[in-house]
């Protein structure tokens, strides 16, 4: 599931927990342990939901979300804090949070509300890529093209949705390595040509050519006409 999760927590081992777990549950996540690094990370990623400590070094999780909402920034956030008082919650939510989880808390529910926030009606079209002809609803991981469903692969459909979310964008090797298999192209595998031919084959069977090759450069998704 290439759905991207942002963690803003300073505890080594809380954030470890969520991290693994939410990997291996097939998300994608970044974390990071400050409040600078998280506003950062905030304002220059595209997330589809945030995980958010109020007390953090630098300045704290509130004020993140507070200057991350006046911005005009609409990614769902979720609270994750040990302060349960009411006066505390409601802070939280007046503050910007969409939802409001206690430490301690079990995994189990702290996936259930992640995807619930996914889910939510107003996240309808943030949870749905196109380009052309080609959609993928990041919720259901359902991908068609023409109305038609494909089938994909769990790392051909997050190669998709990496080039989905970067139209007409020269994209390096180095960075789609970085981005879907999380590790440093090393310039001598073939894996990326390999998936992307599938790719091709299984996306352009009914149509026209989308996942161009710039030589020496990378790839571009989209209907120009530039590539091979």
């Amino acid at each position: 599931m290439s759905i991207r999760v942002l963690l803003v927590e300073d505890e080594p081992a809380i954030a470890d927990f969520v991290v693994r777990g939410l990997r291996e549950e097939g998300f994608v996540v970044d974390h990071q342990a400050d409040g600078p690094g998280g506003l950062h990370a905030l304002r220059g990623g595209t997330w589809d939901v945030a995980l958010l400590d109020w007390w953090l070094p630098g300045f704290d999780g509130l004020t993140v979300l507070k200057r991350y909402r006046d911005e005009g920034g609409t990614c769902p956030v979720l609270f994750l804090t040990a302060r349960d008082a009411i006066s505390d919650r409601v802070r939280g939510l007046d503050g910007g949070a969409d939802d409001y989880l206690c430490k301690p808390f079990a995994f189990e529910e702290l996936l259930a509300r992640v995807r619930a926030l996914v889910r939510r009606p107003a996240r309808a079209a943030d949870s749905t890529l196109s380009v052309a002809d080609v959609s993928a609803d990041l919720t259901s991981q359902r991908v068609t093209r023409a109305g038609h469903r494909l089938e994909l692969t769990a790392k051909e459909y997050a190669l998709l949705v990496f080039f989905l979310r970067h139209p007409e964008e020269v994209l390096s090797r180095t960075r789609i390595y970085g981005a879907v298999w999380d590790e440093r192209y090393d310039g001598i595998s073939n894996t990326l040509e390999v998936h992307v031919k599938e790719l091709r084959r299984k996306l352009e069977a009914d149509g026209s050519r989308l996942i161009h090759t710039l030589r020496g450069r990378g790839y571009r998704f989209g209907i120009s006409g530039e590539g091979e």
